[in-house]
């Protein structure tokens, strides 16, 4: 009873501020759109100090009403209203602010309001940042009204800020491309999709198939068109495309397949081919790796090995030489295994045509194979044919 009484004393003895934003919460749980306004009524008659929280839990409340029909004029009205208010009494809004007011925006179909509101932000609301979140507004409803250049214009900004787009807003630019015929920004979103998504969701699949299917899809391309170029593209860019715009002419046939586990369509027959990162993902990867080895490494020992790999760069198999010396070798007489390396160098020697791989070993492993005659005699082979690199102290063998 004690404990209760001091609960009711406290709620009780709260300020119009606080009671006010308790209530308004509750009303946004329980999605209680008209009780918020009725709260938010007797807020301004009361003259309650009102700030960024209480603007805030209204709007957000207002945006998410309009997807009701019976709502949605009451939302807007009030959703506007609360927003000029915010403004009159100086309120700083903040990225949840402009994102709800943006919707509010997008409902009624000013998506230039809406973008408008993203771009202002930075000089404006005290450098707030805009989220996918923010953008999404505007972006849905330019391609909605199938504003192409307008909706090419957010995506713009969008990377201008670092906001990346993900599936559902480049689906939504797909399509606004291909009803509008832009066969080139088609193109574009559909590798978009390849790089970013891999696996379309449902949703995306149709907008694909409808592009496919038009009109548009058969008209675009070139009959005549170097394939040497197309398999030098497919070779540069990691596979699985060749970065040369719409190839070929005519209808083509779009059915839904599955791909077996050897990588065969189960439609055409056809190998599909393995993707992997293309030059410029390699590139970046191979300066993230040096970059991490120089923190982690004497820098002159790794600088060494870049210059000697420059001129030995001609391996096609690297042997991680501890890893397979020691591999199931912890029980009671195990240790480094010379023998089992030498198989698996024998095994890539022979697979290669007789190229020998390179062999990376760490020199104090090195020192102790050295002591014993039948080691000996097998580093000294792969040292005369170049196959092998002894990382020094200091310096990690992985």
């Amino acid at each position: 009873m004690e404990h209760s009484n001091k609960k009711k004393k406290k709620k009780g003895s709260q300020n119009p501020e606080a009671k006010f934003q308790f209530e308004l919460n509750t009303c946004s749980k329980a999605k209680d759109l008209r009780g918020a306004i009725s709260l938010y009524d007797d807020a301004v008659s009361n003259n309650t100090r009102l700030n960024q929280h209480h603007f805030n839990a209204l709007l957000y409340l207002c945006s998410n009403s309009v997807a009701d029909p019976s709502l949605k004029s009451t939302a807007l009205d009030y959703g506007f209203r609360a927003f000029c208010h915010m403004s009159a009494l100086a309120v700083l809004p903040n990225e949840a602010t402009v994102t709800a007011v943006a919707r509010l925006a997008a409902a009624k179909g000013d998506a230039g309001y809406a973008f408008d509101l993203v771009k202002s932000m930075g000089k404006n609301y005290n450098n707030a940042l805009p989220r996918l979140r923010t953008y999404d507004p505007a972006l849905f409803c330019f391609c909605e009204m199938l504003d192409a250049d307008k909706a090419y214009e957010v995506e713009e900004h969008m990377s201008g800020v670092g906001v990346s787009l993900e599936e559902a807003e480049v689906a939504a630019l797909l399509k606004v491309s291909a009803r509008c015929g832009r066969a080139d920004k088609v193109y574009e979103y559909l590798h978009k999709l390849r790089s970013s998504v891999r696996c379309v969701s449902e949703s995306s699949a149709v907008v694909i198939e409808e592009w496919f299917r038009g009109s548009k899809s058969s008209e675009v391309g070139e009959v005549e068109f170097e394939a040497g170029q197309v398999k030098e593209g497919v070779l540069r860019n990691g596979g699985g495309w060749h970065g040369q715009g719409w190839v070929g002419k005519g209808d083509w046939v779009v059915s839904r397949t599955s791909v077996g586990a050897d990588g065969h369509c189960c439609c055409c027959g056809e190998q599909l081919v393995c993707v992997d990162i293309d030059d410029a993902e390699r590139e970046k990867f191979a300066g993230s790796v040096a970059a991490l080895a120089f923190e982690r490494e004497v820098k002159a020992n790794f600088s060494e090995f870049q210059a000697w790999l420059e001129k030995h760069a001609s391996y096609e198999a690297i042997v991680d030489g501890a890893n397979i010396g020691l591999y199931q070798q912890n029980f009671a007489d195990g240790g480094f295994s010379i023998s089992q390396l030498d198989d698996v160098v024998k095994e890539l020697y022979n697979r290669s045509g007789k190229k020998w791989p390179l062999v990376v070993l760490h020199n104090k492993r090195l020192r102790g194979l050295m002591e014993n005659p039948s080691s000996r005699r097998l580093v000294e082979e792969w040292m005369n044919n170049g196959a092998l690199y002894t990382t020094p102290n200091g310096s990690n063998d992985d």
